[in-house]
């Protein structure tokens, strides 16, 4: 049985860490790999990332596995949270074996971040490496297949998308081949996500039953997303992150396509996207476990379709579960307190 999440890939867990209150409004979330690893890939759009070992998961470099994935708030400060997922990872012994004892590994842990600075009124809130490590210690303790918490956990705990609540969002689809591609993604956008005329979101276009709201609603949530904005004016230092997985067996180089095209997705559900004040980043995972049809050479296709199809729906269902704040840093209400739920 499927639960629509990044978790439907076999194997694949997903932990978050999540602190607000006391001028906090963050988190960091951790998707971790089988134990031995996924083949990954990386793909950045934006202008103005915030990225850590990148670089690792070119194609044309010798790391072909990375054992976990780090998606956090607190721009390039929370990226240190990936030093306490790589000291739990030291602790199992699981990394790129670089000596002769199993305990001789060094983890690479790819990790991206998003700004989310004084959002819960303490610009000095941010996550560290205990919050990595808290959320790689909630991923391994997580059973296999379960739910993913979406909305404002995580990474996504102090996200938001133009005026309104951002946060996490997740979904997966199974191919007639059999193989499985998953998405999770932090909408943090700078752009829309929602079409200004009818207040319909962009991704909700894509997937064939949308349902308009009234008049009135649309012209009421109009006036509270302007009031919200003319009383804070925070930079427009925004990013949405994004990991795709599949269970088949993939190359470096075919990973890569797959983070690549992904991309799509969000450039369907956020607009605009990919400016230089983004860090919009995607990281492909491929678990192996099931290979590509020989005889195809062109079986790669349907794949990079559906990443860029959940990478869409995972921004919608990110945006339907925020929840509103109104706190120290600001106020962005939820797209599901504006409009309703329909």
């Amino acid at each position: 049985m499927t639960v629509d999440a990044l978790t439907d890939v076999a194997g694949v867990r997903v932990g978050h860490a999540t602190r607000s209150g006391d001028g906090w409004l963050t988190g960091t979330t951790v998707v971790l790999a089988p134990e031995g690893g996924a083949v990954a890939a990386v793909d950045v759009r934006g202008g103005g990332p915030g990225t850590k070992e990148t670089d690792a998961l070119d194609p044309r470099n010798v790391v072909q596995r990375v054992e976990a994935i780090v998606l956090t708030g607190g721009s390039a400060y929370g990226l240190d949270a990936a030093s306490g997922v790589m000291a739990w990872l030291e602790e199992q012994g699981r990394g790129v074996r670089v000596g002769a004892e199993p305990t001789h590994v060094v983890p690479v842990v790819p990790a991206a971040c998003v700004f989310d600075l004084g959002r819960g009124g303490d610009f000095r809130a941010r996550p560290d490496a205990a919050t990595g490590r808290a959320a790689v210690e909630a991923a391994a303790i997580s059973g296999p297949g379960v739910r993913v918490r979406e909305g404002c956990v995580g990474a996504g705990t102090g996200a938001a998308v133009g005026p309104m609540k951002g946060g996490v969002g997740t979904a997966s689809i199974v191919l007639e081949s059999g193989i499985t591609v998953a998405a999770l993604v932090v909408a943090n956008a700078a752009g829309s996500v929602m079409d200004p005329e009818t207040g319909v979101l962009y991704g909700e276009l894509f997937q064939g039953r949308v349902t308009y709201p009234e008049a009135h609603v649309h012209e009421a949530a109009r006036r509270r997303l302007a009031e919200t904005a003319a009383k804070h004016t925070p930079p427009p230092l925004n990013t949405t992150l994004a990991v795709v997985a599949t269970d088949a067996e993939l190359t470096k180089a075919q990973a890569q396509k797959l983070a690549g095209t992904a991309h799509d997705g969000i450039a369907r559900a956020v607009r605009p996207v990919h400016l230089l004040h983004d860090g919009d980043t995607v990281f492909a995972l491929a678990t192996g476990a099931r290979p590509l049809d020989a005889e195809q050479p062109l079986a790669l296709n349907d794949i990079l379709a559906a990443g860029a199809d959940v990478v869409t729906r995972a921004i919608v269902r990110a945006v339907r579960a925020a929840e509103s704040v109104d706190g120290p840093g600001g106020a962005w209400p939820s797209y599901e307190e504006l409009y309703g739920r329909r």
